[in-house]
């Protein structure tokens, strides 16, 4: 288990985002609750600090990204900052190359990332959602890329992610309005793959991460790497090109475990190399 604490500009409450692995599953927690768990500058150094870290690991399988408490998963950036102190043009020019939360334009983290969605997913937090593989809401949950309503943008790829995820004039109707959908609203747009009473949150996802562990894990990294870095390509170019976890995969003892397990009848146990 390893935690990060910053102390806020007034010294309290405390800020921190927490990071625990178990049984091969990262857990990354925003605990800035006093603020709805939106992220100043001292978050998103840890957040990309805890996704370099988790791309170095070859143990973990999966990870899930949540917000702490009940009432959001994360409201975007803190508005309360120093932050806001800048203006739009100066914003523009400083943003991540990660984007929000190091974690909604990543393209090299090549394991799967769910969202445990449990309150408000804001501006930026409705962007790190953009930036999961899968998602898992309560029903209290509430989505938006709420900037146009306070003179801002949603520069960590909201604006071109959300039309690229959903159809385009439900994508526009959010946009163009800054308005909040319910949980419900946003799987029947296909962006939320399960929507669950908040008390069935934790199994919810719990139950996604069960499958995600029964597949081998050079498989599932191969995957993830050949979906997130051939987008540009065509099927049958994206099928030719060469990737490190694919040729890994196709290579690797997990392939060799799976193949034996099914003659055998038996679950495989899966070496993750």
């Amino acid at each position: 288990m390893e935690s990060t604490a910053a102390a806020s500009s007034n010294a309290a409450p405390v800020d921190q985002v927490t990071l625990t692995i178990d049984n091969h599953v990262a857990t990354v927690v925003i605990d800035r609750q006093h603020v709805l768990n939106a992220v100043d500058g001292g978050a998103q150094a840890r957040l990309n600090g805890i996704w370099d870290q988790l791309e170095a690991d070859p143990d973990v399988r999966a990870v899930v990204i949540t917000g702490a408490g009940t009432r959001a998963f994360c409201a975007g950036a803190d508005m309360s900052s120093s932050a806001v102190d800048k203006t739009g043009l100066e914003y523009w020019a400083g943003l991540d190359p990660n984007g929000f939360g190091g974690l909604s334009l990543r393209t090299t983290l090549d394991i799967p990332v769910i969202a445990r969605v449990n309150g408000y997913a804001l501006g930026g937090g409705m962007e790190m959602v953009l930036g999961a593989d899968i998602v898992i809401a309560a029903d209290t949950a509430r989505f938006g890329l709420t900037e146009p309503r306070v003179g801002r943008l949603a520069l960590d790829g909201g604006i071109h992610q959300l039309v690229r995820r959903i159809p385009y004039t439900q994508a526009m109707g959010m946009l163009l309005t800054g308005r909040k959908a319910e949980a419900a609203e946003m799987q029947s747009m296909g962006l939320v793959n399960e929507v669950v009473p908040a008390e069935e949150l934790d199994a919810a996802v719990q139950r996604w991460l069960d499958q995600i562990l029964a597949c081998a894990p050079t498989s599932v990294r191969a995957v993830k790497q050949m979906v997130t870095r051939t987008g540009h390509l065509t099927a049958t170019e994206a099928r030719g090109l060469r990737l490190p976890a694919l040729m890994a995969s196709l290579d690797s003892e997990d392939s060799a475990e799976g193949v034996r397990a099914f003659q055998e009848k038996r679950p495989p146990v899966w070496p993750g190399r």
